[in-house]
């Protein structure tokens, strides 16, 4: 079978088994060709359902020769495991060669991480005479209370509100459903956000289930979700590297110390694996190290 047809079948389950979003297929099938190109640069005239441990060493020594970052290298070897899945599992082949390779050793990196004084600092800057400030207020309280990526605020829809329970429904990554509770705060925000503005507004046609609009009435997009992030950020005096996402790290974060169940966050986020949590314990005890550096008395020479 041809390459090209295996890595169309590919994509067809990724979208069809697995949900996935378009710009997630692409990037699996990007690492697939990835590998398919390095094959055909060697004359290797191996086919990809024939690949072993030793081509796909080869392949990663090559994209180690480009300076591609070991992060990258991992997620481009994590595409490839999918892919030999897909083909093990359609029983293309017997034995998937990316069981015998390991994953190049990345440097997890703590994210960055606002306390709770400085987001009520960045609310409170916003100026609340401006038509949008009501909404920028609410999208702020929103993605702090919930912890959202910047995708499922965006599609945040309104028959998903179910306020008179406290929750609120996302669909996140792969389409997968998860319910979330919802501040009182939060929903005091967006409420208000209705009664002031939205309410008011003229909704273009497939934005009218859109909790978040822009003035045109039409679904907003994440890069002015940013821009109203960093503006908040600038107005609060905070000189961290802020984006949609530390709201989302705060709120784990917050959560953490707060003594909260790690399966529990896990579920509020939406993370697949445990493992990907468990980052918020390390900045827990970043917390820890950094007081006890600043306030014990041996700590210092």
């Amino acid at each position: 079978m041809q390459n090209s047809d295996l890595i169309q079948e590919f994509a067809q389950f990724l979208q069809l088994e697995k949900s996935l979003s378009p710009n997630s297929i692409e990037a699996y099938v990007h690492d697939v060709n990835k590998l398919a190109e390095f094959i055909a640069l060697h004359d290797m005239n191996t086919p990809l359902q024939k690949g072993d441990a030793n081509i796909l060493r080869s392949f990663i020594l090559w994209l180690n020769s480009f300076g591609i970052a070991a992060t990258s290298q991992a997620r481009i070897l994590s595409g490839l495991r999918s892919f030999y899945e897909f083909l093990q599992r359609e029983n293309y082949i017997e034995i998937n060669p990316t069981e015998h390779i390991d994953l190049p050793r990345t440097v997890r990196h703590i994210p960055e991480v606002l306390s709770i004084a400085e987001i009520d600092r960045m609310i409170q800057s916003i100026d609340y005479s401006k038509t949008e400030g009501q909404r920028n207020r609410a999208i702020i309280e929103t993605l702090y209370s919930c912890g959202l990526r910047v995708s499922e605020l965006v599609d945040l829809r309104i028959s998903n509100l179910m306020f008179e329970y406290g929750y609120v429904r996302v669909i996140g990554k792969g389409n997968k459903e998860r319910l979330i509770p919802v501040s009182n705060k939060a929903m005091l925000e967006i409420q208000g956000y209705f009664e002031q503005t939205r309410n008011h507004q003229s909704i273009q046609k497939g934005s009218e289930d859109i909790v978040f609009v822009n003035r045109r009435g039409k679904k907003m997009t994440r890069v002015m979700v940013f821009l109203i992030i960093k503006q908040a950020a600038q107005q609060a005096r905070i000189t961290k590297n802020i984006s949609p996402h530390t709201f989302r790290h705060s709120f784990a974060t917050h959560l953490v110390d707060g003594g909260a169940n790690l399966r529990a966050v896990q579920d509020m986020l939406g993370h697949e694996s445990i493992t990907t949590t468990e980052i918020y314990t390390h900045i827990n005890k970043q917390h820890l190290h950094d007081a006890i550096m600043k306030f014990h008395p041996r700590a210092t020479p």
